[in-house]
């Protein structure tokens, strides 16, 4: 049978007998409380015996108790305890034999783990310590108890004997580890005793002691730790052992197969703290590497001062704002024209780590354009991409470098793992890395791997997380396009990035906006070099007018019509550009029903067989159409009412609808299969009146935002929905 420790002060109530009146020596530690004698007993025609009976006013220390019985001879009270103290005994009388039981073997339990302090906390030979510590072991080990306290007691005790004792050799050390390891299967290790396994790893990492015992210690820690922030040894702790494998002969394959058996054998991993708890690892050790260089900072420009200009003062080295910089002249060749002269450059020391710094007071004019934000500076900003500048040079210890290097890489194996790569993503959007390490050449082509991970991913949970986190914010996107601190190709990755964002980008206008404004140099010259999805690019900026300036739209058609692919899509798009005027040309039908079972296709026939400018009212009720029929439907120009009941339209479609049919004012998705992702969309569209969301997938939650957000709704049908 298993018990509850029993804690300080649980005895409150209990018979008690004492040969004399009273105890005679109170001790501190609270354990039987309040005593009050009530009465003496009094035998019938005897003399008064001196034993009372009654309640405890004042405690007695378990180290004051020698001995604890369970009363055995005859007529003996039930439930009873015998305690015998110095200067007596006392009985403790429990109500039923469970609590007397608790009692028993929680009051042992502490008079024991008082007796192995004493003996621990002055060790004469290490050999009776360790038959002590093993003893200790056993005893918590088969302890009736059930407590978190029964193992972490004894850990605790070795953890201060280990503390206080630095003579101890290696061949102890692992004796003591081996000792205590059975205690260690289910319970997490304090945090002095995290320090000598940290210690030991860093000296002995190939000590068969840290593949047997540190193993399975480390691999719990990951799996039900819940906040390293709480206990940041057990981190570093990790971060040591894994290191330590790497020191292995077979070096990274021992940690790929250590990372394969915390994600196991199927295709999901069954524990979700494994993932979140490896990344904190992997950020906690990659940032240790620039440590060193982060805390030189001190002197140094701070980010906003940097975004504003950073004014020159005396007490400050360097006093302009640090320059990280990769150049590509033809990717960036539109920023060539600023002005270049500069000061000689800087050189920074810190012990290992050097760094180029350059004055330019051309630069420091264009960023002070930002002057009166006083939101966080971009990442891009800070780090101030400009041809006109040289490299900044980061140089780790060899150290460092080996540190890296292994975070990196586990880094890139979280990333094979499909299950795991929508959350690493998600974990890995905000750019959780120190500037010193984007600005690391080694650092960022190592990362790269990762990121075209992320870039190849269909799932849009994953390859959105290539964008900001939120406006205003730079993300990996920016990072590794042509121009970006990290790019270092001649803009592969940035035309996959590009491909696989606009093929889930519901706001396309918005995103091909934000190309056009920031990377439309780098977007023509992959084009002239014949990249497709820089020429689809190209021609979607002219098909949705993004482009105002007519010398840049005839640049953008010279660049078209220079390739085989350009040419054949530019002629398709003016073709495309020709029906559009037919089909928009002021004529044709008010209303529009297609017949039943219809297709995308039997639709796009019919748009393109005449006029359809006229057109308010299009019902596509019961017919086969999916969300494919939106690029069809955002062409026209009078559409108000649209009818979608019981079609196969989908999310997607909805995005391209609402970013292109704001005047819209009824809209019929019932028994549509849309779900909250993309009827969220719709909030964009100011116009709506009437909104039919029968039987969708609506949730209560986005249904109360669309009520917020359209001010125009007067009549909603949100039956067979959550929201009903």
């Amino acid at each position: 049978m298993r018990y509850k420790l029993l804690q300080e002060g649980d005895i409150q109530v209990c018979v008690i007998r004492h040969p004399r009146t009273f105890l005679s020596k109170i001790l501190t530690s609270k354990f039987l409380r309040r005593w009050e004698p009530h009465h003496l007993t009094l035998a019938e025609n005897s003399v008064a015996s001196a034993t009372p009976t009654g309640y405890m006013e004042n405690s007695i220390s378990y180290s004051a108790i020698e001995d604890v019985q369970l009363l055995s001879w005859e007529n003996a009270p039930k439930y009873c305890l015998q305690l015998t103290i110095p200067g007596g005994t006392v009985l403790l009388q429990a109500a039923n034999s469970y609590l007397r039981d608790q009692w028993f073997h929680s009051l042992q339990w502490k008079k024991k783990i008082y007796k192995y302090k004493k003996v621990l906390s002055n060790p004469s030979r290490w050999e009776v310590v360790l038959k002590e510590i093993r003893t200790l072991v056993d005893m918590a080990l088969t302890s009736p108890l059930q407590d978190d306290s029964i193992h972490q007691a004894p850990l605790e005790i070795v953890s201060k004997l280990l503390s206080e004792n630095n003579s101890l050799t290696t061949q102890d050390h692992e004796s003591i580890i081996v000792a205590i390891a059975p205690l260690l299967e289910n319970n997490h290790p304090p945090p002095d005793l995290c320090e000598f396994f940290c210690k030991h790893c860093r000296e002995r990492p190939r000590s068969m002691v840290v593949i047997e015992v540190f193993t399975p210690v480390v691999q719990r820690i990951l799996k039900h730790n819940m906040d390293f922030g709480k206990c940041p040894r057990l981190r570093l702790f990790t971060q040591e052992y894994i290191l330590s494998l790497n020191e292995l002969n077979a070096g990274m394959e021992v940690v790929k197969k250590f990372i394969h058996s915390m994600h196991g054998p199927t295709g999901q991993c069954p524990h979700p703290r494994v993932l979140p708890n490896l990344v904190a690892v992997c950020l906690a050790a990659i940032y240790s590497c620039y440590e060193e260089f982060i805390n030189s900072r001190d002197n140094s420009p701070s980010l906003k001062e940097i975004r504003n200009g950073c004014q020159q003062q005396c007490d400050r080295k360097p006093n302009l704002p640090l320059r990280l910089l990769h150049t590509s002249p033809d990717l960036v060749s539109q920023e060539a024209t600023l002005t270049e002269s500069r000061l000689k450059p800087v050189i920074v020391t810190s012990n290992e780590i050097h760094v180029e710094v350059e004055r330019n007071n051309t630069a420091n004019q264009k960023m002070t354009a930002g002057v009166g934000n006083d939101s966080e500076p971009n990442l891009i900003d800070c780090l101030m991409v400009s041809p006109t500048c040289s490299t900044m040079s980061i140089e780790l210890s060899a150290q460092a470098d080996r540190i890296l290097g292994c975070y990196v890489e586990i880094l890139k194996m979280l990333s094979d793992y499909d299950d795991w790569r929508p959350a690493l993503a998600s974990l890995l959007q905000p750019i959780p890395f120190p500037k010193e390490a984007l600005a690391h050449e080694k650092f960022t082509k190592e990362l790269k791997y990762v990121i075209q991970r992320f870039a190849e991913d269909p799932r849009q949970e994953v390859h959105s997380c290539l964008l900001s986190v939120r406006a205003g914010k730079d993300g990996w996107f920016q990072l590794y396009s042509p121009g970006g601190v990290a790019c270092d190709d001649d803009g592969e990755l940035f035309a996959s990035m590009v491909h696989i964002l606009m093929g889930s980008c519901y706001k396309t206008k918005k995103f091909l906006l934000s190309l056009a404004e920031n990377k439309l140099g780098p977007c023509m010259l992959l084009a002239l070099r014949g990249n497709q999805t820089m020429v689809e690019i190209l021609c979607l900026m002219l098909e949705y007018n993004i482009i105002d300036n007519n010398d840049t739209q005839l640049q953008i058609i010279s660049t078209l019509e220079s390739t085989d692919v350009g040419k054949r899509m530019y002629e398709q798009l003016c073709e495309r550009q020709r029906e559009l005027k037919e089909l928009q040309r002021k004529g044709g039908p008010t209303r529009l029903t297609l017949p039943s079972k219809s297709t995308d296709a039997d639709l796009a026939r019919l748009l393109s067989s005449g006029s359809f400018g006229n057109l308010e009212n299009l019902s596509l009720a019961f017919t086969n159409v999916t969300s494919a029929c939106a690029e069809h439907l955002i062409k026209l120009p009078s559409l108000k009412q649209l009818n979608l009941w019981s079609t196969q339209f989908g999310d997607a479609g909805l995005r391209l609808l609402s970013e292109h049919l704001t005047m819209l004012q009824v809209l019929n998705l019932c028994e549509t299969p849309v779900t909250d992702a993309g009827l969220l969309a719709l909030s964009s569209m100011k116009s709506l009146c009437s909104l039919n969301m029968n039987s969708t997938k609506l949730s209560a939650d986005t249904y109360e935002d669309l009520k917020a957000k359209l001010p125009n709704l007067k009549e909603v049908d949100v039956r067979y929905t959550e929201a009903w």
